[in-house]
Order: structure tokens, then C-alpha cells, then sequence
């Protein structure tokens, strides 16, 4: 690849270098007159990627970063229409659109694989983020306003209302989030990190308009900014866009925006604080040991900090992560276990959950004992090696998922960037990996880093945040004084004003934008046909599929099992096995050694299941179990060996382990509701629609979460319990052990020889099984109307509509309909009047469940009355074609939604397992390019019917009454 000067005039080129283990060359430029960064990452992807990010430093918990990030997208000079980010999604073939507000920047990220929509998206966004409007009825429905109850009623209560406000209640009605907020408060005494940027529920309502504009004038300057990009685009290309869309209107700051470091603690400081719980569990407590460490923006001082948090935490057979695990102090670590990085300081954390109150202080003294015990001791040269590898490791991989690879990218050296490091330096970790590796051939080199970094620095925070039934009541509570107090001191003319804007603002959200002065790609922009992966299947006792992938010097491989006939109790263990089977030990090695060999040799092993609804008959399903590991190309025959020994040999045996693996997966799943409410009130509302779907519900569902809780009761209450599980592990292994196997593997094109000569080599003597036996589960065909309680300030609605299913002829057009019904009337009502977070409705084929959902929504019954008001408004309004364009684009997008060369691959062969061709999936394609918008009315009226209606949500214990006065099935953990 060219190490490129090529620049735009404007510009000053700085340097460049190519990265080896990144195949990339990364280009650093400086706009001459403003004094702007930009970092190109110059790729031969044509996945190209654009992000701008400014420091922002609030000086208060407001949420004015968080705030401003919502109404910059509300409208900008050259756009002058209401909502041009959310028009843009539906008028584009983006891959990724999004921005963040993070401790100390804001961030405007998108991505396109199409020239013409990565060029059109570019226009808006850098007109949206230098020339907002900031329209001051947007920061109302964005950020906060007061409204009466009954909007033309002054009589009514009064209300706080805005978007980010409801948002930021989701996002602390976790207790997860509330730890780290309030570790971060105490061990930041004096700068930013001390607020929440987010902003607290409590603190929103004080930011005023004019605080808004003072703090947009003064961070979002070209000055204050960094602009990212990767892709295929030449930088010259980028620039000569940046200085005619923005640049040039500029001129330098002087004063600039910075994060001073944090005052230093000359002894160690122990707080409480609480959180709102349902119930005061003697057992509820958690305690986080905090210490506040280097800059990150020093690549040897953040090296250092990653291999000591590895070392100490990365697995179960890391010395600190053990202790964690084995103590009867609490029920699992903490998820707060680890290195932060991405602030200017660092900070590292440990702790456990799940503690009763007053063995605080023995928290405290086991992670402090332990820490002195492995610095005395030292830690075996192996161990700290494999932390090595694994940081290498992390460091080839393309990845995949839900962010584009070259924003991974970006997002790695975005924090550097900002507090003006080395960038290069971060993205290129080759030099200080091989650095390191002679560092770590001293034994002193882990201990003296924990004495240093830790025993011996006195800026510590230990944490105990403890349950208080009574939190949320108080807090209510007092919002309602507050409302109250303003309210009793409102004139009529105020009175009048708060009803004036609210009608105003309601005026503005109906409006119709005139849309054709924003850009947008049509059906004819289009990719013509879905690609095609090259693959080379190898026949055999053990059939071998291998993808030549460019993977970057990694092989991936995942020994893939028909899911065999299963009674009702194995199939209800079946993901709690998958989750298990890595971690327990193998023949005669117990699972601390098995952890190590694992680190040593791979990324890590994993188990998984792919389970789906064949085209034919939702009750009918195909089921595969999958074993998955990824290495680097010289350790292929030592990652088989550890997959086919896993397979063989996993032990049942460890009583203790499996009981230490059901306390953290009860911990994970109990921390994971509030964010994501809105799947699990769908997973919910979809449960009686098909026996996958019910058996979904149970597994992953709310139901799920109250079975994991149970388990680990009972596990704690009953010694034979976890050997009950265990036997039932046993039956389901030697089931696996019977069944079809087959082999993925996904490597570069030249390793293909080699790769398959040792993966056969060491799979030759695999059991295969014979004939298939079909996996079944009982069919469920019914109705639930159902409403989970728990701790939340904020409600998670859906409504599930039984449908077509598999390859029938309205598949495509209820495909379309769920992006329709969000673009034209549901994201209006539920997130812009309704104040919700999120709200739209999507359309599973597999189980033919078409479903609405609303995320951190401040109304219920409203928003269930509002799914069905978009119902009428599809059946009773004319519709434009524009409208359904956009839809369908909508869809085509999240089809071609590229993923990691890897992931790719891997996609292709489970859709084909899965019986979903390549000629399937055009055809399907082909179908929804063609749906009309009499199709999508037909199919309204056909399914989205009372008597094909199913309704759940997930909600606070305060609505209890409510429901069941709406004849709901009131549930608990």
C-alpha cells in the first residue's frame, strides 16, 4: 500500500506509516489555519468510514454534552429541516450512523460501502455539527421541558419531560451504571470525570437554553476537533471537502479545551452510597476497590496498565480473578473488574458483588492481601507471556459485529487523538508488544508493576454501594416537590407560556419537512445481486468447509454438531451447558489449567448454539451446536488439539466451578434489564407464537433471568443441586458425542494447504456420529398479555402480531412494513411527543412475530395505544412512494450490512446449514425491492389483528396496580 503525502493545500502533512499487522497505513495531517487533526487511515476497503470528535468537557452532571449531541442533529444551516439524521438514515445505504457522548468527547460517526451515499452523509453531518440551528424548541424535546400532564391544561399536574431526560433514567436505573458513576465522582475529585456527561435525572432540568449555546460556541470549533477517516478515499479527496464544507468559515481558537489531571489523594478513601432496590438483600451489597493511575495518552504507562490488569484479571486462572471468584465474601467479581483507558487517567478497579454490607472492610483487605501475596510471589513467566499473546491477538483481528471494522479503528485511537497523543504509536502495537516482550523476561518486572501502579499508591477508593428500598420513593419524591414548588410559583402568563410551547412544540414535531433539499441514494444505487463467498468443501468422515477469507494472519475454526433429539430438561440447560463447557476443566487438568493452556495457544474457546425455524413450518426447527476458537496461524494444530480434548474430555465434575459460573451468569443477567428492556418485553410478547420462540423466552427471556436466579438460590440452599446439573450435562455430552460433526474453518487463501493438512490431521479419529436425529421442541400456538416488575424508572412496551412465516409471499412486504410504520409515524409519537428513547416496530420471519417496541419510555398504556394508532394510520392515510422507498432501502441496508471477512464467511455457512441458499436470499431480495404500498396495507389488515395480538412490557413495581386493572399477567423475579 503507498505511504501517501498526497494532501489538499489547506492541510499540512505531518507524517505517515504503513502498519504491517493492520495492512493499513495510517496519515496524519493538520489544517493550517484552525489547527484541525486529521488522522486518514488509508485501506484497500471500500467500506469507507468518516468521524469527526470534538473534546467536550462538562463542568456539571446537566448532561449538556450529552444534550447538545441530540439537538445538533436537529437541524443545520445548509439543512434546514427538522430531523435531517433520522430523514438521512431512511435516505441512505449506510452501513453504520450514529454519535456518542463519552466522558470527555463527542463523536459523529457514519459509514457506507456506497461512494455517493458515504459523500452525501459527509455534507450533513459536517453541516449538523458546525452549523447547528439549535433550535430551542429541539433542546425542549430533546434535553427537558416542563409540560402539564394535560398539555392545554394549566390546572393539571406538572411534568418533566425531553428525550435524553427519559434516556439518562433508563441509564441509572442500572446499578452497573450507578457504580461507575459513583466510583468515577470520588476517584476524579476535580475534573470532568467527577459529573456524569450523560447527565443526571436530577440535574437535567437546571441546564438552561443559554447554557446549551455558550457550551456549543465554545467546544465545537474546528480547533477543538479531530477528524478520523478510513476507507479507499483518498485523503486529498476528504480534505478538499472538509475545507469547502467547513474550514474555511474558520478561523484559530486561542483558548483551548482542556482536562486538567486530577488532584492526587494522600491516603486512601472509603465512601457508601446507595442504589434503588425492590428489596433490602442482606447480600446485596457491592464493594469496588478503585485506584487512579497514569496518562493514557503515555503508550508505555498504558501498556503497562493493560498487562498488569490481564495478567491479575483476564481469565479464571489469573491470580486476582481467582481469588475474586473463590471468595465466600460475594457471589461473583465485580463487573467493574479492570483497566479504564479511555479517560486522560487511567484507572484500574476490582471488586465483588453480591456482598453483605458490613464485610466491606474484608473486601477491601482480601484484594490488598492477594495483591501483596502475588507481588511477593511473583506470577509464572508462561502466564505473563500468554497475556502477551492475547494482547496480539486482539490486535490482528478484523472485526466484525455491530461496529464497522475501520471504526473499531478509529474508536482505538479516538481518546489518544483527542487529548493530543500519538495515534500511530496506539494503533501500532507491534513495537511495544516486542518491547514488552523483553521487559516481562525480568521476574521482578509484574510484582514491581504491582507495587508501583497499586500497593503503593495512596489514590484509592473503596466503594461499597449498597440496596435502598426506599431510594426510588425518596427520589420520586422529591421530583414531585420540585414540580410542585415550580408549579405553585408559575403566574399566568407562565402558565400560559409552558401551554403555548408545548402546543408549539407539537406543531413542530407534525410538521412536514420539505425532504427533497437533503441528499439521498435510491433503489437504483443498489447493489445489483448479494455477494458470494468462495468456499472449498472437502468430503470425509469429518466433512471440512473451508472460506479463503483475508483475515490478517488469523484462522478461525468452529467443529459444528447437529443438536440431537433432547428431552425437556436437557433442552432447558442446553445455553447453560454452552455457556459452561470452556470453562470447566478437561481430562486430568482442572479448568484453572485448562484457562491457561486456552490463553496460551488461542483467543479464547467458545460454545454456542444456532437454532432456527425451517422455511416450511415455524414448530420445525434445525439446530446445530458449535465449538469455536480463532488463532494465529502458527498455533492451528495446538487450537485443534484443545477443541477435539474440550470435546472428548470436558469434565462434569467440578462441583464448585459450575456453582462459582451460575452466581456470575445470575449477576450478568440480573445487570443486563435496563438495557435491554426493549428485546426482552419482545422476546416476551413473542413467547406464545411458536415453540422456539416460547422456549426463547425461557432461555434468554425475563423467565430466563428468573430461572438463573433460582438456580443460583437453590445452588446456595442444596449441595445436590449443582450435581443434579452436572448429570444432566452428562447426558446432553455424550448425545454430542453421537451426533453428524463437521468442520468451518476461515483463513487466508495461501494458508488453505497447511490449515486443513493439520486440522484433519488432528480430527481424524473424531466420533462422527450417523444418522440425523431431529431436534424438536413442543409446538406453542397461543396468546399472552404480560407485564414484568422490576427495578426501573422507566417502562420497555411491545406488542407481537402472529404472521406468515418462512418463505411465504407477504414475508417481504411485513419486512418493509416495520421501517414504514417507524419512519412515518412511530418514531414521531413515541420518541419526539412520547419523550421514549426508542421506539419502531421489526418483523421476525423465522417465527412470523411481527412486533413493536418502545426503549426507556416514560408512558405504557400510552405508547401501547400508539402502536395501535400507527395501525389505523397504515390502513386509513395515503401513502407516497418516496415513503416506501425509504423502507425498502431501509431493509435492503441491514441485508448488505457488511461484517468482519471472518464473520462474513461464517454467516454464509450457517444460512446454508440453515437452508437459506444464495438463490433463497435473492429471490427474498428481489421481493422486498418489489413491495407496494397496497401490499403493505394487505398485509396490515390481514395480521395486525386483535385476535393475533400478544403484549408484554417490562416495567417499575409502581405500575402494578394499573396492570392488572388492564388485565395483565403480573410477574416478578
Amino acid at each position: 500500500m503507498a505511504n501517501s503525502t498526497a494532501h489538499h493545500p489547506a492541510f499540512t502533512f505531518l507524517r505517515s506509516e504503513f502498519i504491517d499487522a493492520l495492512n493499513v497505513t495510517v496519515q496524519e495531517f493538520e489544517h493550517t489555519v484552525t489547527g484541525a487533526k486529521h488522522f486518514h487511515i488509508a485501506s484497500e476497503n471500500d467500506e469507507n468510514v468518516f468521524l469527526v470528535g470534538l473534546k467536550t468537557v462538562p463542568t456539571d452532571s446537566c448532561g449538556v454534552a450529552h444534550i447538545l449531541e441530540h439537538t445538533v442533529l436537529c437541524g443545520s444551516e445548509r439543512f434546514p429541516v427538522r430531523d435531517p439524521f433520522f430523514m438521512m438514515i431512511r435516505r441512505s445505504l449506510n452501513t453504520f450512523m450514529n454519535a456518542f457522548t463519552s466522558s470527555d468527547w463527542t463523536a459523529y460517526p457514519f459509514a457506507s460501502k456506497n461512494k455517493k451515499d458515504f459523500n452525501n452523509l459527509l455534507g450533513v453531518y459536517l453541516d449538523a455539527v458546525f452549523f447547528s440551528r439549535l433550535d430551542e424548541l429541539d433542546f425542549s424535546q430533546e434535553g427537558h421541558r416542563l409540560e402539564f400532564a394535560e398539555p392545554d391544561n394549566a390546572e393539571s399536574e406538572l411534568t418533566f419531560k425531553g428525550v435524553v431526560f427519559n434516556e439518562m433514567k433508563g441509564a441509572m436505573s442500572s446499578t452497573t451504571s450507578v457504580l461507575w458513576q459513583t466510583l468515577t465522582k470520588y476517584l476524579f475529585p476535580n475534573n470532568t470525570y467527577h459529573f456524569n456527561s450523560g447527565g443526571e435525572p436530577t440535574d437535567i432540568p437546571d441546564l438552561s437554553y443559554q447554557d446549551l449555546l455558550a457550551f456549543y460556541r465554545t467546544h465545537y470549533h474546528p480547533s477543538n476537533a479531530v477528524f478520523m477517516t478510513f476507507g479507499d478515499i483518498p485523503a486529498e479527496t476528504l480534505q478538499a471537502e472538509f475545507e469547502d464544507k467547513v474550514l474555511s468559515r474558520f478561523e484559530r481558537l486561542e483558548e483551548q479545551v482542556s482536562v486538567p489531571n486530577a488532584k492526587r489523594y494522600f491516603s486512601p478513601v472509603r465512601v457508601e452510597e446507595g442504589y434503588a432496590a425492590e428489596e433490602v438483600k442482606e447480600d446485596g451489597s457491592h464493594v469496588v476497590v478503585g485506584w487512579l493511575l497514569g496518562e493514557s495518552t503515555d503508550l508505555n504507562q498504558q501498556f503497562e496498565a493493560q498487562l498488569l490488569s490481564s495478567v491479575l484479571l483476564d481469565n479464571s486462572a489469573s491470580p486476582l480473578m481467582r481469588v475474586l471468584e473463590n471468595s465466600d465474601l460475594g457471589r461473583a467479581p465485580s463487573p467493574m473488574c479492570g483497566l479504564e483507558d479511555s479517560n486522560k487517567e487511567m484507572s484500574f478497579m476490582c471488586g465483588l458483588e453480591g456482598v453483605k454490607r458490613e464485610d466491606a472492610p474484608k473486601v477491601e483487605a482480601l484484594v490488598l492481601s492477594t495483591l501483596e501475596s502475588i507481588a511477593e510471589k511473583g506470577v509464572p513467566q508462561d502466564m505473563v507471556e500468554a497475556m502477551l499473546h492475547q494482547l496480539e491477538l486482539s490486535q490482528r483481528e478484523i472485526g466484525g459485529g455491530s461496529y464497522p471494522y475501520g471504526l473499531q479503528l478509529i474508536l482505538a485511537g479516538l481518546s489518544t487523538a483527542v487529548h493530543a497523543g500519538d495515534v500511530i504509536a496506539q494503533l501500532d502495537l507491534d513495537p511495544v508488544i516486542n518491547a514488552m516482550r523483553e521487559k516481562i523476561q525480568d521476574p521482578a518486572y509484574i510484582p514491581n508493576l504491582i507495587n508501583s501502579l497499586l500497593l503503593s499508591n495512596a489514590h484509592r477508593v473503596t466503594l461499597t454501594l449498597s440496596p435502598d428500598d426506599a431510594l426510588e420513593a425518596r427520589r420520586n419524591q422529591a421530583e414531585k416537590d420540585r414540580l410542585s414548588k415550580i408549579k405553585a410559583a408559575l403566574s399566568d402568563a407562565d402558565k400560559q407560556q409552558i401551554i403555548e410551547r408545548s402546543a408549539a412544540l407539537k406543531t413542530r414535531q407534525s410538521q412536514v419537512d420539505d425532504m427533497s433539499i437533503l441528499p439521498k441514494v435510491g433503489l437504483e444505487d443498489v447493489p445489483a445481486r448479494l455477494p458470494e463467498y468462495d468456499n472449498q468443501k472437502v468430503a470425509g468422515a469429518l466433512p471440512v468447509t473451508f472460506y479463503p477469507q483475508g483475515t490478517n494472519g488469523l484462522v478461525y475454526q468452529q467443529l459444528v454438531m447437529d443438536l440431537p433429539a433432547l428431552d425437556e430438561e436437557e433442552i432447558e440447560y442446553l445455553p447453560l451447558f454452552s455457556s459452561m463447557m470452556t470453562e470447566l476443566g478437561i481430562g486430568e487438568d482442572d479448568y484453572l489449567a485448562v484457562q491457561e493452556r486456552q490463553a496460551q495457544v488461542c483467543g479464547g474457546l467458545g460454545a454456542s448454539n444456532s437454532i432456527r425455524a425451517t422455511i416450511a413450518d415455524r414448530q420445525e426447527l434445525n439446530g446445530y451446536f458449535i465449538l469455536s476458537s480463532k488463532a494465529l496461524v502458527p498455533n492451528v494444530k495446538a487450537m485443534s488439539e484443545l477443541l477435539k480434548d474440550t470435546m472428548l474430555n470436558v469434565r462434569f465434575d467440578e462441583v464448585s466451578r459450575v456453582k462459582e459460573l451460575v452466581a456470575q451468569r445470575r449477576a450478568r443477567r440480573e445487570q443486563s434489564i435496563t438495557g435491554q428492556g426493549h428485546s426482552l418485553a419482545m422476546t416476551a410478547a413473542s413467547s406464545a407464537l411458536s415453540g422456539l420462540a416460547a422456549q426463547q423466552e425461557k432461555w434468554s427471556g425475563m423467565s430466563g433471568i428468573r430461572t438463573a436466579i433460582a438456580l443460583d438460590d437453590a445452588m446456595k440452599a442444596d449441595s445436590k443441586a449443582a450435581e443434579k446439573v452436572l448429570a444432566i450435562f452428562k447426558r446432553l455430552h455424550s448425545k454430542l458425542l453421537q451426533a453428524n460433526k463437521q468442520l468451518l474453518l476461515v483463513a487466508e487463501p495461501q494458508h488453505e494447504a497447511a490449515v486443513l493438512s493439520e486440522a484433519q490431521s488432528v480430527f481424524a479419529d473424531l466420533p462422527v456420529g450417523g444418522a440425523k436425529t431431529a431436534f424438536v421442541m413442543a409446538p406453542v400456538d397461543a396468546q399472552v398479555k404480560v407485564a414484568w416488575l422490576t427495578s426501573t424508572q422507566v417502562s420497555f412496551c411491545s406488542k407481537a402480531f402472529r404472521t406468515a412465516y418462512g418463505d411465504h409471499p407477504d414475508v417481504a412486504a411485513l419486512t418493509v412494513l416495520g421501517g414504514f410504520l417507524r419512519n412515518g409515524f412511530l418514531h414521531r409519537v413515541i420518541r419526539e411527543q412520547g419523550g421514549a428513547y426508542g421506539g419502531g416496530a421489526t418483523f421476525d420471519g423465522s417465527i412470523g412475530s411481527f412486533r413493536f417496541y418502545s426503549y426507556r419510555d416514560p408512558r405504557l398504556t400510552e405508547t401501547l395505544a400508539d402502536f395501535d394508532a400507527s395501525i389505523e394510520w397504515m390502513l386509513n392515510e395515503t401513502h407516497g412512494e418516496d415513503a416506501l422507498e425509504e423502507a425498502i432501502l431501509g431493509v435492503i441496508g441491514s441485508m448488505d450490512k457488511p461484517s468482519s471477512p471472518a464473520g462474513e464467511a461464517q454467516s454464509d455457512f450457517y444460512v446454508q446449514l440453515h437452508g437459506r441458499s444464495l438463490a433463497y436470499r435473492e429471490a427474498f431480495r428481489a421481493k422486498v425491492l418489489a413491495v407496494t404500498i397496497e401490499q403493505l396495507q394487505r398485509v396490515t389488515k390481514t395480521y395486525l389483528t386483535k385476535a393475533n395480538e400478544n403484549v408484554a412490557v417490562v416495567t417499575a413495581t409502581s405500575k402494578r396496580a394499573e396492570l392488572e386493572s388492564l388485565g395483565f399477567d403480573i410477574q416478578t423475579l
